[in-house]
């Protein structure tokens, strides 16, 4: 299992660190077609971190499921959703969630660069594996990965800072990737705040990936029972290039009947 701690400290502020109005504007539309191409209502969010994608969907009708590894993001999640009837978080990592949440969702979620946190071939089986279990036949997966043909490719180390502002407090997130023997990826990020034009303080977390380029991603998700798969290279739905895309989006989708009644 992957180690939380680096989530486990950005929990408090990582609905600082992403936009979710702007975020969700993009995405919302796109992902609402698909489901609603699929006729999903029962949809499960793996790795929901602060649980900003359920919340959504919940608002509009679906019934969801939200789980993550990090206890602390849980939390977040579970204050995010207080009274809200059509939710529920709980917490899982991969390769678990089937044996605490059951199957025969419609959907399954697994946003926000989630999957490269698995650091071995076998742990991304064992996670997919683990997403088929929990899905009804025809079931839909929409995965959303960073773009790592095109990271690894131009040997790309930083990201776009992000910044956030409320009344006299200030944020600053600054993101690089080291390179790591044996063809990992060391994840940081640098938090900085300070109160007015008082002194930063700061804070910097890491956790490590493993890149997962679009072949081995199709041919994972193939490997596990998705005879379809398409690629997008957002979650607006914009064309996948290789070279320049910022996301990879890989959306499989299970046969309509389970392997055993196909004979």
């Amino acid at each position: 299992m992957w180690s939380t701690t680096m989530y486990d400290e950005l929990s408090n502020d990582y609905d600082r660190f992403v936009n979710w109005p702007s975020r969700l504007a993009l995405e919302l539309p796109f992902l609402q077609a698909q489901l609603a191409q699929h006729r999903a209502h029962r949809v499960l969010d793996s790795a929901c971190g602060t649980g900003q994608h359920a919340i959504a969907l919940a608002g509009l009708g679906f019934e969801v499921v939200g789980t993550d590894a990090s206890t602390a993001m849980i939390d977040v999640a579970r204050a995010n959703a207080a009274g809200h009837p059509r939710l529920r978080f709980e917490v899982a990592a991969f390769g678990q969630v089937h044996a605490l949440v059951g199957g025969s969702f419609d959907a399954v979620l697994c946003l926000g660069n989630s999957l490269p946190h698995l650091l071995t071939p076998e742990s991304l089986t064992e996670a997919l594996a683990d997403m088929v279990a929990c899905l009804r036949p025809g079931g839909l997966l929409i995965i959303q990965n960073r773009n790592f043909d095109r990271v690894v490719t131009r040997k790309e180390r930083w990201l776009e800072p992000q910044t956030h502002r409320e009344g006299d407090h200030e944020w600053l997130f600054l993101r690089f990737y080291d390179w790591e023997p044996g063809g990992l990826i060391g994840f940081n990020m640098l938090t900085l705040r300070r109160e007015g034009s008082g002194p930063w303080s700061q804070r910097v977390s890491r956790s490590l990936l493993r890149p997962q380029l679009r072949d081995e991603l199709e041919s994972a998700l193939q490997q596990a029972g998705f005879a379809q798969t398409r690629v997008y290279g957002d979650l607006a739905g914009s064309a996948f290039d290789a070279l320049s895309s910022g996301n990879l989006v890989v959306i499989g989708a299970l046969p309509a009947a389970a392997p055993q009644d196909l004979e």
